[in-house]
């Protein structure tokens, strides 16, 4: 049985470029959603202002603050969903377009096959793809997140009002949970572009990538601000 042809032009270093990429990936994802208890990242830090958020808006009148801000994060779901699937349309249609496909393979790589430069250019619309089903749910998240606001009760001492606001805190939470997950992936989609230029750019794309994401996490200024919470 014969090997296709964009599998044959894979070497060692373009499978272990891969490995590390897809690697590099989910441990962020993993560090960011569950650091150290000694050194919470920006996200985990930021779920408690959410928590934070929805107790104040319990007693808050009136809540327009409130819906204002809810809509803003669901307006930044939708707009990056739709910049996922502009990014997607472009990409099959270089892959649909075999003669544009040959020539920009020539042009990046002498002796580079179509067939070649088709997976190099698959593997970031997988991460855009990924992206994209994250930002949706995220903005259907933010939507059920809205809804349950709307169900908190105007009176604080009412029982259920906590109850709701702390439901509504969790939906949140997770809605900005599935946004980050997108915005990683969009990072690692980046970093996977380097791959039509070779395995080695490709790590050192890979590597700047999860550099940028784990010091924004973990050692930016905004994250000592957001630490600050006062007494």
């Amino acid at each position: 049985m014969s090997i296709p042809p964009f599998f044959a032009s894979l070497g060692s270093l373009d499978i272990a470029a891969i490995a590390m990429l897809l690697v590099a990936w989910l441990a962020t994802g993993q560090l960011t959603e569950h650091p150290p208890v000694s050194r919470p990242s920006v996200s985990v830090l930021m779920a408690e202002y959410r928590r934070d958020w929805m107790r104040q808006f319990v007693t808050r009148q009136p809540r327009i603050f409130d819906a204002t801000v809810i809509d803003s994060l669901r307006q930044g779901t939708a707009f990056l969903a739709s910049a996922c699937m502009i990014a997607l349309g472009g990409g099959v249609a270089l892959l649909g377009n075999s003669d544009r496909l040959e020539g920009v393979a020539r042009d990046i790589t002498p002796g580079m096959i179509a067939d070649a430069l088709e997976i190099r250019v698959i593997l970031p619309l997988l991460f855009l793809a990924n992206a994209l089903l994250k930002f949706i749910w995220s903005n259907r998240l933010f939507g059920y997140c809205a809804i349950l606001m709307a169900s908190v009760p105007n009176d604080p001492n009412d029982p259920l009002a906590y109850h709701r606001a702390g439901q509504a805190a969790e939906v949140n939470i997770t809605a900005a949970a599935a946004f980050n997950s997108g915005l990683r992936s969009i990072f690692f989609a980046l970093g996977a572009l380097a791959w039509l230029f070779g395995a080695i750019p490709l790590i050192v794309a890979t590597l700047a990538a999860t550099g940028v994401l784990i010091r924004r996490e973990f050692a930016s200024h905004s994250r000592e601000i957001i630490l600050k919470r006062g007494l």
